[in-house]
């Protein structure tokens, strides 16, 4: 069985999702490929946030992408909820990046000083709250006498990234874009005038294909002569049960959701594509959540799950498009929510008529070529 459509996206999660609903918006006819709940999605360790305050160590310009994002989450959300029903319960207004003991704020603070040398003409909006002045910004929880403060930036957010990953797809298929799950791409190729995807399911034609397909892309990309590296990341994450509303900012990395719960997290692992949890870490997890916030000594964890980011070498975002085969796009980040809304309006240009944005080319994957960069 062979199906054509005018671009097949390959990917279903935050990444795919994002790129094929802002495709169809722009009047394109687009079939979306699914591998299904047994890939290994990295939104299993998903934590909500339209975050900027911690990206673009290197690369400048992805902390400015970033910043854009969430400028255009303003009225992401607001589009969302218009065309699907779907309120994906974004909040704005700047985010709180709690920091315990003293070297945990000497780091931050020599981080912060890093990236505004790195900014040059542009600009890096954070600071390091003491303690008391994050305090001041959470007057219904106490915090810990650990806190030694707090980084803040006015640019970040948070969202229900269960309820974002349904809106994209509500909206996708509403505007007549073809979703098929449980179709994993096995090989890609090039034929005469048009790209074929091929399944156990059938064949996908198309005149273009974007390969978003997270830990997918390493072997999909270089069959269409795109290098795009990614390693996994274990991250793992504790729930709690839902208590009354204490946070009225987002803060990380004790997030409270809309629906009462707190999200405790994260953790760092280099430990493959393992995604299992861990009684130490998730120990560890819950021990500086109560050390952030002692009330939540008293809350029940209800469950806890990890999940396997995808990250590029430097940890900044991949979009770049094959030399060898035009019309063949990879996209990939670790950061799927902050980039929903540019991914639906930018990126989804750049692969309709090919508009770009100013210093775009920066992510392209040449830059790990050192030979290519020069």
């Amino acid at each position: 069985m062979t199906q054509s459509a005018e671009i097949v996206v390959i990917g279903g999660g935050m990444f795919g999702a994002a790129i094929a609903y802002g495709l169809v918006r722009l009047g394109h006819d687009v079939i979306m490929l699914d591998e299904g709940d047994s890939s290994l999605r990295t939104a299993r360790a998903n934590f909500g946030l339209v975050w900027t305050q911690a990206k673009g160590k290197g690369l400048h310009r992805y902390h400015d992408w970033s910043v854009e994002s969430g400028v255009l989450w303003r009225d992401f959300a607001p589009q969302l909820l218009e065309e699907t029903g779907i309120d994906v319960k974004h909040r704005t207004g700047g985010g709180l990046d709690i920091l315990i003991g003293h070297e945990e704020r000497e780091n931050k603070q020599r981080f912060i000083d890093e990236m505004k040398a790195q900014a040059g003409d542009s600009r890096f909006d954070v600071e390091i709250l003491d303690h008391q002045q994050a305090q001041d910004m959470l007057p219904n929880i106490r915090l810990g006498q650990e806190v030694a403060g707090a980084s803040y930036s006015p640019h970040d957010g948070d969202c229900n990234p269960l309820r974002l990953l349904r809106a994209m797809h509500t909206g996708f298929q509403h505007r007549g874009g073809r979703y098929i799950i449980e179709t994993k791409a096995e090989h890609l190729s090039h034929e005469g005038k048009a790209f074929l995807t091929k399944t156990l399911k059938g064949v996908f034609q198309s005149e273009k294909v974007v390969i978003a397909c997270g830990h997918g892309i390493s072997a999909l990309a270089p069959m269409l002569g795109i290098n795009a590296p990614n390693r996994p990341q274990r991250g793992q994450v504790l729930i709690t049960e839902r208590v009354e509303a204490a946070l009225d900012v987002c803060v990380t990395p004790f997030r409270q959701t809309n629906e009462g719960g707190f999200q405790l997290g994260n953790s760092e692992e280099d430990v493959g594509f393992d995604d299992w949890t861990t009684l130490d870490v998730t120990q560890r997890i819950a021990s500086r959540a109560v050390k952030a916030f002692p009330q939540l000594a008293g809350v029940r964890l209800v469950r806890t799950w990890a999940g396997t980011r995808v990250l590029t070498p430097d940890k900044c975002a991949i979009y770049d498009e094959s030399e060898a085969f035009p019309g063949a796009y990879v996209a990939t980040s670790h950061s799927g929510v902050t980039l929903a809304a540019i991914n639906a309006e930018h990126i989804a240009k750049w692969v309709s008529n090919g508009e770009i944005q100013p210093g775009f080319e920066q992510f392209s994957a040449k830059r790990f070529d050192v030979s290519k960069a020069a």
